[in-house]
């Protein structure tokens, strides 16, 4: 492929995985069969359909993953509703990767981790968590809460149960917003979990979800004596062009495709109350 994150290359979907009613996993490779560049976990790639749209979505597979890119997508728009009405072996447009990444070799390393997430939310940090876990040596304590608002909508439930919640030195802990006929596990919302499970103020935290949920959350780890240095969330969804030329992903003194998407909350304290 062309070296160059402006021009879109054609690569195709090999494999499509339904994940929840609104949901799909997208596995993409080129035309030759082969991953279609590296990336580290927290960046995003440029998804496009000529004549219909482009798109800044998560990767969400591991940068361990050496054959295959993959990318959970929630059907929401023009473009989103045509992706989730493809079949494998369709052709699309890539381009990327855009964007920083967590800091999983410098700052992650040798500390506890808490995973905090919501819906959708959990694609932007399913690279970051599976990274980890093939690097398992270099870090401590693994922590994931993830709810939604049913049993029904929680992304990469397999996943989940058949290989995260099996993980040594590893806890997932997950909730639904409302009791529902064949759920045994927690029922309530993300933010109040967080607070009633009551971790220990060492861990390093990285969070994604719908605003309100972040709010609500972080909120709950101040409480529980979080520093916003602790803190980490990414804000992808504000990219637009992803190399800081429409200007539409301007807070402040920022642009997020530039100086993020992943940030810090202190970084973001810094910032004017828009974001």
């Amino acid at each position: 492929m062309i070296n160059d994150t402006l021009i879109p290359s054609v690569a195709v979907v090999t494999d499509i995985r339904t994940d929840t009613p609104d949901v799909k996993t997208f596995r993409v490779v080129t035309q030759d069969g082969k991953k279609p560049f590296d990336h580290k976990p927290g960046q995003c790639a440029m998804l496009s359909i000529p004549g219909v749209g482009e798109a800044m979505f998560s990767i969400t597979s591991s940068p361990t993953v050496k054959e295959y890119l993959e990318f959970s997508i929630k059907k929401c728009g023009c473009l989103t509703s045509w992706l989730h009405m493809i079949e494998p072996g369709q052709e699309i447009c890539i381009r990327g990767p855009y964007g920083n990444s967590f800091p999983v070799d410098t700052d992650f390393v040798d500390k506890d981790l808490l995973f905090v997430a919501g819906g959708i939310g959990l694609a932007p940090l399913r690279s970051v968590i599976n990274y980890c876990r093939a690097n398992r040596e270099n870090y401590r304590h693994i922590d994931v809460v993830y709810g939604a608002r049913s049993m029904d909508d929680l992304v990469d439930y397999q996943e989940i149960i058949s290989e995260w919640q099996k993980e040594e030195d590893m806890n997932v802990y997950l909730t639904i917003d409302r009791p529902q006929e064949g759920w045994n596990g927690h029922v309530g919302f993300v933010p109040n979990y967080v607070t009633e499970l009551g971790f220990d103020k060492t861990r390093t935290v990285i969070i994604c979800g719908p605003p309100i949920m972040i709010k609500f959350t972080l909120a709950g780890l101040t409480t529980l004596g979080f520093e916003k240095s602790q803190i980490y969330t990414t804000m992808e969804m504000r990219m637009k062009c992803g190399v800081g030329k429409c200007g539409r992903c301007n807070i402040g003194n920022k642009y997020v495709c530039h100086d993020g998407p992943v940030f810090r909350l202190d970084q973001l304290s810094e910032l004017p109350d828009e974001y």
